[in-house]
């Protein structure tokens, strides 16, 4: 049921954006491990790779072009005036009652990249804007 999800802006970190839920496609939902190398002196046949922190790859949304929601406006006012307003987003999978299943927390996001589909007035397709997201972490949340 990849198909079926929401995603959640808590503004301040708690008040629910129910404007802002409903996306054609998120991605980014990927986390890493960095190793740092460690040679032991008169080993020569390996290199011990411990592991050092967690890297996170930049949260994806996209979805038809709106304009004069909360999270477009902060888009807006982060990519004209460098003004940030972290948010902590929930993506929640949702079974077929609309019931979540599985869910990821990200915390304090903010816009780092905005884009929109090309214009084409020889195609009969919505306008679709792609919104890029860092964050501080995230948290794997299994209901």
């Amino acid at each position: 049921m990849g198909f079926h999800f929401a995603v959640i802006f808590y503004k301040d970190g708690v008040e629910p954006n129910s404007i802002d839920m409903y996306f054609k496609k998120v991605s980014g939902l990927s986390s890493e491990i960095e190793t740092v190398s460690y040679k032991e002196g008169g080993e020569n046949l390996f290199t011990h790779r411990l592991p050092n922190r967690v890297s996170y790859n930049n949260l994806v949304l996209e979805r038809g072009l709106v304009l004069g929601t909360p999270v477009s406006e902060d888009f807006q006012t982060a990519m004209s005036e460098m003004r940030f307003y972290p948010h902590n987003v929930l993506v929640a999978l949702l079974n077929e009652d609309g019931n979540p299943e599985a869910a990821w927390l990200f915390w304090k996001a903010y816009p780092v990249r905005w884009s929109v589909s090309d214009l084409d007035a020889d195609a009969n397709t919505v306008a679709i804007e792609t919104m890029e997201l860092a964050y501080t972490r995230f948290q794997v949340m299994r209901i």
